[in-house]
């Protein structure tokens, strides 16, 4: 999960404004906590003590030492500050004083700052010039190969420049665009067709897509299955990436729109393929997340075990995103703030909501693992109420199998996935 959109989805709910910082050279400022060792560089061997170790007394970037080192000198200065790291995600600190929220996200480091403190934003950015080399970037406008477009309405996130980047790479800019990222009459198998000559280049693709579903919820799947034939990938594999390319390129610029709102209501789609993998008829869970009609989380994966009945199989999807929405509602209340709304789950499968609310083991659930049935002790502590939802109105239904055009569209617009670089 992103925590990003998170805290785009907040910012829009109270209306902050995003401003990014840029913190330079501080690799090696960074104090060992434990005693660290490494080989002489080639070419300045010690003459004769060729089998001797150096002995660190500082972390070199590069080492895995490095980036705790920094990240534990970086906390150090942002809680002097006043600061709290959160306890949901050490990697956001917060500061609540007089009504007002300060909030500090941080990647290595690029910093996000946002929060209705104006004055607190401006005191933490001289703070962290005074302690570090940064350089203030102004409005949040490029994060991590996202970009970032802020007005009144809301906040629109894409990744148009990576997607334009990505087709040049693979000479597919002008290739023809299709309406769907994966053709649903096409099964994808281990052997089907020839080996491909380059492989390198059909991983460094996939591995380019999936950090695009970021802002392509639309794709997720599509990327889970052609994840799936790394390791020997063939010419049928390598044609359902390429059409993948040329979904893409229909709408390059396709992103994710948070909407301003004053919601703070939680809930989450959940859905299941039962037995949809043809090669170990595992299933598919596949779900979306949404705070105040937002979606800020959005998952398609193949579940571990092989399901007895579609019930089972939805009730695991309903597992996988009950985790998530007691995550972000730990998150919501650790960073002050509170509903007394408890979260929605919704599912379109009557037999896996009536699993979930009945307390009681029968023949036909009593093999599910343990570890599935907290789903219970959140509906009957009333943290979790479940929704039954039709089939055509399932949003989560396109994280668990290909669909054709006009359902993609459809469902993308529920997701507020457009592309405001279209025509009107």
């Amino acid at each position: 999960m992103s925590p990003v959109r998170i805290y785009l989805a907040l910012a829009v709910m109270f209306h902050w404004s995003l401003h990014q910082l840029e913190i330079k050279n501080t690799f090696l400022n960074g104090d060992l906590e434990e005693e660290v060792y490494m080989e002489q560089p080639p070419r300045f061997v010690a003459q004769g003590e060729s089998a001797k170790v150096c002995r660190l007394k500082k972390s070199l970037y590069g080492l895995k030492q490095s980036p705790r080192a920094w990240f534990g000198r970086f906390s150090e200065v942002v809680i002097s500050f006043g600061l709290t790291r959160c306890e949901v995600d050490h990697y956001v600190f917060y500061r609540q004083s007089s009504g007002k929220r300060l909030l500090l996200i941080v990647y290595v480091d690029d910093i996000i700052i946002t929060g209705d403190d104006t004055r607190g934003i401006n005191d933490l950015k001289n703070f962290l010039h005074l302690q570090f080399q940064t350089k203030d970037l102004g409005k949040l406008h490029y994060f991590l190969g996202i970009e970032v477009a802020q007005s009144d309405q809301g906040i629109f996130i894409s990744q148009r420049k990576y997607v334009l980047d990505m087709l040049e790479e693979a000479g597919m800019l002008g290739s023809k665009p299709c309406d769907s990222p994966m053709d649903p009459n096409v099964k994808l198998l281990p052997n089907d067709g020839e080996s491909m000559s380059d492989s390198g280049r059909h991983r460094r693709l996939v591995g380019k897509l999936n950090y695009l579903t970021v802002t392509r919820p639309d794709i997720s799947f599509a990327i889970s299955v052609v994840s799936q034939f790394l390791n020997s990938p063939r010419e049928s594999h390598w044609n359902a990436v390429v059409r993948i390319l040329r979904y893409i390129k229909n709408a390059p610029g396709k992103g994710i729109f948070y909407r301003d709102t004053c919601k703070i209501n939680v809930v989450g789609y959940s859905d299941a393929d039962w037995a949809g993998c043809p090669i170990d008829k595992r299933s598919t869970s596949g779900y979306c997340v949404f705070i105040g009609g937002n979606s800020i989380s959005w998952k398609s994966k193949e579940q571990n075990v092989v399901d007895h009945s579609s019930a089972e199989s939805e009730y695991r999807a309903m597992g996988l995103v009950t985790c998530v929405l007691i995550w972000v509602k730990q998150l919501l209340n650790e960073i002050g703030v509170n509903s007394s709304q408890p979260m929605t789950l919704i599912c379109d499968n009557q037999a896996a909501m009536h699993i979930a609310s009945n307390p009681v083991f029968h023949e036909r659930t009593k093999h599910i693992e343990v570890d599935c049935h907290f789903v219970r002790n959140k509906v009957l502590a009333k943290e979790v109420v479940t929704s039954h939802v039709s089939s055509n109105d399932q949003l989560a239904d396109i994280f668990t199998k290909a669909l054709r055009g006009p359902r993609v569209n459809y469902i993308c617009n529920k997701l507020g996935a457009y592309d405001i670089f279209a025509p009107v």
